[in-house]
């Protein structure tokens, strides 16, 4: 089966929704560690300090996992239009979606760097998971309502 043809989106695009998306984890991952602090005190110290380190990294994965799989996008996705999707256009599995968050939080800077010289533009983890970032379309402005004269 030959898989559809879908619009890239651009590198830069991918960068800015990563920036939006880091500010909008800065929320989500202050009320987790409020939470945590909250339950065990402080976290300043070993071993609680790799405890709250382990439970953050399970956080984001939790927040992406779910994002990708329930819609395929995240907010900051939304904003830039990115969706991720299989290499059919499918949404992706909870197993691709855990895989891909490990492999991209793993291999952090080489997987952008690959994606410098994979001939489809693909990150290192979505090569690896069998997913890939597609551009959506533009939303039609909706009509205004004409005004009467």
């Amino acid at each position: 089966m030959i898989p559809p043809v879908f619009v890239k989106p651009s590198y830069l695009n991918c960068i800015a929704s990563m920036l939006y998306e880091s500010i909008l984890l800065l929320a989500v991952l202050s009320v987790a560690t409020l939470l945590f602090i909250w339950l065990f005190g402080d976290a300043t110290h070993a071993p609680k300090r790799y405890l709250l380190q382990a439970f953050l990294w399970g956080v984001m994965g939790a927040y992406f996992a779910w994002c990708w799989v329930k819609s395929g996008q995240t907010l900051a996705m939304q904003t830039w239009r990115i969706r991720v999707v299989n290499y059919v256009g499918q949404p992706i599995s909870m197993n691709q979606a855990c895989k891909r968050y490990l492999l991209a939080s793993l291999f952090f800077g080489p997987t952008f760097f690959w994606a410098l010289f994979d001939r489809e533009g693909l990150f290192l983890h979505d090569r690896l998971t069998g997913t890939r970032l597609i551009l959506l379309p533009k939303q039609n402005p909706k009509a205004s309502p004409s005004k009467p004269t």
